[in-house]
C-alpha cells in the first residue's frame, strides 16, 4: 500500500525553507522578482558582501542562490521572468568583475 505524500505537507516548501534560512546569505526581499537582470545581479552582490552567514566567497554564494531559485522554482517562472534571471548571471559575473562565459558549442551530429 502506498502512501498518499500530500497528506502531511505543510503549507511551505522546504526550497522556500533553504531561501529564507540558508546559510548562503542573507537575501533582500522579493529579489527574484525583479524585472531587470542588472537589478537582481546588485541585490545579491550587496546581499552576499554584507551577510555574515556565507560559507563560501561572496561570488559563489551569490551565484549559487541564484542557481538555486531558477532550478527550483524553474516550473513555475514566467518565460520573462526565468530569462531576467538568466541574464543576471552575466550581470553578476560583471558585478564580481569575472569573466564573462564563453558561448556553448553546438555539438555535430
Amino acid at each position: 500500500m502506498k502512501k498518499n505524500r500530500k497528506a502531511g505537507r505543510s503549507t511551505k516548501r522546504w526550497s522556500q525553507h533553504v531561501t529564507e534560512t540558508s546559510n548562503a546569505l542573507d537575501l533582500e526581499a522579493s529579489v527574484f522578482k525583479l524585472r531587470s537582470p542588472r537589478a537582481v545581479a546588485a541585490s545579491l552582490r550587496r546581499s552576499a558582501l554584507l551577510s555574515k552567514r556565507r560559507r563560501a566567497s561572496p561570488y559563489q554564494s551569490a551565484m549559487s542562490m541564484l542557481n538555486f531559485y531558477i532550478n527550483r522554482a524553474g516550473k513555475g517562472l514566467s518565460a520573462s521572468q526565468k530569462r531576467v534571471l538568466e541574464r543576471a548571471k552575466g550581470e553578476l559575473r560583471q558585478a564580481f568583475h569575472r569573466e564573462p562565459r564563453a558561448p556553448r558549442r553546438r555539438a555535430r551530429r
